[in-house]
Formats: structure tokens, sequence, C-alpha cells
């Protein structure tokens, strides 16, 4: 398989944590092949702080997470930009897709999706419409029963596709494998789907380097991108660094949390060389800093560099 198109375009690759705990091994390797992307095509990088998530986003963390990424030496060209700060931009998007009918509110709660859920192919459950055809006095009978709407974005049957930097060739039928999806929570919080796209182009991102976990969310963004009349950036998903059995790391359980890889391997140099070594990006791991892997990396050569391009144990 040839390896996917880079455009001839500026490439603005971006940061984007969410400060809910420190960095750990997997967060740490999917910066690290972002920013090695975008600076080995003579790019720059964006510093996008992903609060969402208000009750979880702790200031503490958004002040931790930047410096985490400049001991790393993973340094940003422009921001941070601040999620929290972009209300009014997500209220817009929302305004364009309503005038195209394109909306409907949704009553269902997560009991609900999970008892109706329908079979699925992907990683999460297809979403069986209860709610896009809901009468009028059906709706009515919700709101007066203090249930809030969620709002969700209504799907074709359609085959969206991508030629993923590290995965390679993946499709999607928008209808099939995920369904009419959320772009505004029952708490009035915007969705991730809806404020990444909504980001990603104000903030002039060309690459999207992430988890592999998110690859099945990128036709749902490709398609709100269309909607919204935003260009598609070129998209790397990288493998998941898992714990004992296949565990996803975790900020919570401080899996190779940074502070923890410091105490073990003394020097950052030392703990991005370990990371470099064990998934493929460094012949060893030998102490290295992000801008001494920038003579051997190459983004075409990411299409076969990972053995398993789902997951890397960590050791």
């Amino acid at each position: 398989m040839d390896a996917p198109e880079v455009p001839a375009i500026p490439v603005i690759g971006r940061f984007a944590p969410s400060p809910t705990g420190r960095m750990h091994a997997g967060n740490i390797f999917a910066a690290l092949v972002a920013w090695l992307v975008a600076r080995s095509q003579g790019g720059q990088m964006v510093l996008r702080v992903e609060d969402l998530d208000r009750e979880r986003s702790k200031p503490a963390f958004i002040d931790d997470v930047q410096r985490d990424f400049e001991r790393l030496g993973l340094f940003w060209d422009r921001g941070p930009y601040f999620q929290h700060d972009r209300d009014e931009a997500y209220r817009a998007a929302l305004e364009t897709l309503a005038a195209r009918d394109l909306l409907y509110p949704c009553y269902c709660t997560r009991a609900d999706l999970h008892a109706a859920s329908a079979p699925h192919r992907g990683e999460k459950p297809v979403y069986p419409g209860t709610c896009r055809a809901l009468p009028a006095a059906k709706r009515a009978e919700r709101e007066a029963a203090g249930r809030a709407p969620a709002l969700r974005l209504t799907v074709p049957d359609r085959v969206l596709g991508l030629r993923d930097l590290v995965q390679g060739d993946y499709r999607q039928n928008l209808a099939c494998d995920c369904g009419d999806f959320l772009v505004r929570r029952a708490d009035g919080a915007f969705a991730y789907q809806l404020a990444v796209v909504v980001d990603d182009g104000a903030q002039g991102v060309t690459s999207v380097v992430r988890g592999v976990d998110l690859l099945c969310s990128t036709p749902q963004q490709m398609y709100l991108q269309e909607l919204l009349e935003l260009p598609h950036p070129v998209y790397g998903h990288v493998p998941l660094v898992t714990g004992d059995r296949g565990r996803r790391l975790s900020k919570r359980d401080r899996d190779a949390a940074l502070d923890e890889l410091l105490a073990r391997f003394g020097t950052p140099a030392a703990v991005i060389g370990h990371i470099a070594g064990i998934t493929g990006l460094a012949p060893t791991t030998d102490p290295v800093m992000p801008e001494e892997l920038l003579g051997e990396f190459s983004v075409g050569e990411l299409l076969t560099l990972f053995p398993d391009p789902v997951q890397i144990p960590w050791r």
C-alpha cells in the first residue's frame, strides 16, 4: 500500500491534551509522533487544551501539562488555546447545522442507549435513531417531565474513508457503523466531535496524530468538516501503549505517569529514549531528545513502522 499523500500546504500539527491528570507514556508517545510528523515537514505545532469537561479539568493539570511538554522538548509555536473560551464558535457551528435542518433533540439516557443499542462493527454502539422521528407530543411529554434533550446530527447512509498515515485505508458507513451522533450533550456542554472540528478549522490544523482508539471517530469528524465547509486534515492514528494484558494506560491509575518515569529513568532524554526505543521510533532505548530523532524519521514509513498497529506493550 502506498503512503498517504501529504498536501503541499504548510503543515500545522497539534498537541491537544485534556487537563484531567498528568501525562503518561501513551500520551507522550502520541505527542512525540505528532511533533515528528509536523517538524519533519518543516511545519509548526499548536497547543490546544481540550477542557470541555469542566468538572474534571483542573488548573493545576493545565500548568503541569505545559511544563511537561517543555521539559520533554516538545515545543509548540502557537497557543495555548483553550476550549472553554470557544463557546461562541461552537454555538455558531450548531446554528449552521440547525439552519440546514440536520439536528434534532434526543432524550435518550445512557440506560436507554445501552438497552436499545444496535449491533455494530466499530468500537462504539450504533445509535438506533430512537428520537429522530419522535412526535412533537412525545417531545413535549419528556420536557414536561424535566428531561433535557441532547442534540444529535442526522447522518446519511454513506461511506466515508481516509488514508491514514499509520493504519492505511479506513472506511465507515455513517448510518450503519455510527448512527446519528451527539453534537451537544443534555447538560448543554458541546460534544467533542463538534468542538475538535471547529477548533482544527479555526487554528489551521492540517495534521492530526492521535491514538488508534479515536480512528472510529474520524469519518464523523470528516462529515462535520464537509457540512461546515472546513478542510480535512491528514490523519495518523498511532498504536496505544498498553499495560498488563493489553490494559490501556490510564491517567487515573497513574500507569507510567511522567513523574514516575522521571523517577525511574532520571532525565527527560532517558524517558523519550525509552519510549522511542520500545515503540520503534529509534533503534535503541538510549537517551535522546525529540529533535535528535528527526534525522531518521520519515512520515512515509509510518505505515510499516509498527509491527502491531493497534497496541504496543509498555515495559
